[in-house]
């Protein structure tokens, strides 16, 4: 019997060592405090106008994670857009749409937004003469897309279900007006 004493003692003190070790693991889990992850819906829209009169809206909307990792959301939409260089094969495509680059921080009570937006399209075109080479006989013109942009990098502060225009410019050859409305909402 007096063999087996030594033999329980350990066990007894082994047992407790790990039942201590397991507590303190679990203890330090509850320490970690949880990462708070705010989802939120912004809404971007660009709007047109012929002096008084809207002739397009365009909206767009995202979601971007507040304080995330990371704290950002893109979107891309557009299309390739053919323009002759002149060249040999020449053809040369360009990207054409809407860029919104976003990020999203919180504020106390708010979320200040960083907004780079970038808008181009295809207006009209341009005869442009084509020349003509020894191998063709092609004389003539192609007709050349004008392309017009807007660019815009913003910093907001909105609450949810806020809205605001935030940006009005006016096209210097056309006279079209520009304005961009930008929304924000929390997601549940």
């Amino acid at each position: 019997m007096r063999r087996f004493v030594p033999l329980i003692f350990l066990m007894v003190v082994m047992t407790t060592l790990a039942f201590a070790q397991e507590k303190s693991k679990s203890e330090g889990e509850a320490t970690v405090a949880p990462v708070k992850v705010t989802p939120l819906r912004v809404s971007v829209t660009f709007v047109e106008f012929e002096g008084e009169k809207k002739v397009k809206s365009l909206p767009y909307s995202l979601v971007v994670v507040a304080d995330g990792k990371p704290p950002s959301a893109k979107l891309r939409m557009g299309s390739r857009v053919p323009v002759y260089t002149g060249k040999e094969n020449g053809m040369q495509y360009l990207d054409v749409g809407s860029n919104i680059d976003c990020q999203a921080f919180r504020a106390d009570n708010a979320f200040d937004l960083k907004l780079s937006l970038d808008r181009s399209w295809v207006e009209g075109d341009v005869a442009v003469p084509v020349e003509r080479n020894s191998a063709q006989s092609v004389a003539g013109q192609f007709p050349e897309p004008v392309i017009r942009q807007f660019r815009s990098d913003l910093s907001l502060v909105l609450r949810d279900g806020q809205t605001v225009e935030s940006t009005f410019a006016t096209d210097p050859l056309s006279g079209k007006v520009f304005k961009v409305e930008v929304s924000l909402n929390l997601l549940k």
